[in-house]
C-alpha cells in the first residue's frame, strides 16, 4: 500500500493503518527534529506530537498529495510551535562547545572524528531556515522538488537557498578549521 492510500484510511477513519505510516516514517522524522533541535529528549517528544497531530488533523490531508511532503509540513509546524510557546527560545547562539556532544547522541556513536565535529559545529551556526534546508536535502536525501512541496515554494527557490547555505556552512568550516 502507499503512502497516500493509507493516509486516505485513516482520514476515513481506520486509525490503527496509522501504525503503518509511524513505522515507516518515525526515525526520518526523528532524525529531522534531531537535527534541527540539537537535543535527542526533545526531538522524541516532539515526534510523538508529529504522529499525535496527523490523527488529530487526518480531515486536513488533501487527496491526492504526497505524504511525504505532507507530514514534513506537520513536523515543520510541531517544531515552530513549540519554539513559538516556549519562553526559551532559540537565540541563533549556540555553545559550539556542546555542540559534538549533542550530536554524538544523534547519532548514537562513541567517537564522532574531528571532521564530523567541525561539522555539526558549522551547522549549528546556520540559521533555523539554512540549517532546515541541509538536514531536508543532505541528510534526509529529500529532492527539491519535495522540499519545495513542503517549504510551499518554487524549486528554483530552494536551490538558490541551498546553495547559499552550502556557501554559508563552508565559510564557517573554513573558519573554524583554521583555528
Amino acid at each position: 500500500m502507499t503512502d497516500e492510500s493509507i493516509m486516505e484510511a485513516v482520514k476515513d477513519g481506520n486509525l490503527q493503518q496509522a501504525t503503518l505510516l509511524f513505522e515507516r516514517y518515525h526515525k526520518r522524522i526523528f532524525n529531522f527534529l534531531a537535527q534541527m533541535t540539537r537535543d535527542r529528549e526533545l526531538a522524541e517528544d516532539l515526534t510523538q506530537n508529529v504522529f499525535l497531530r496527523i490523527i488529530k488533523y487526518r480531515q486536513s490531508y488533501r487527496e491526492g498529495s504526497r505524504f511525504m511532503s505532507w507530514i514534513y509540513q506537520v513536523a515543520r509546524n510541531v517544531f515552530s510551535d513549540h519554539y513559538q510557546s516556549s519562553k526559551n527560545k532559540i537565540t541563533g547562539f549556540i555553545e559550539v562547545e556542546k555542540v559534538s556532544d549533542y550530536m554524538a547522541d544523534y547519532n548514537e556513536a562513541e567517537d564522532i572524528d574531528e571532521k564530523e565535529k567541525l561539522l555539526h559545529q558549522c551547522m549549528a551556526k546556520l540559521t533555523e531556515e539554512q540549517r532546515e534546508l541541509l538536514v531536508l536535502t543532505r541528510f534526509q536525501h529529500m529532492k527539491y522538488e519535495e522540499v519545495a512541496a513542503i517549504m510551499d515554494t518554487t524549486v528554483a527557490n530552494i536551490k538558490v537557498k541551498v546553495h547559499r547555505s552550502i556557501l554559508k556552512l563552508k565559510e564557517y568550516y573554513f573558519e573554524l578549521e583554521r583555528i
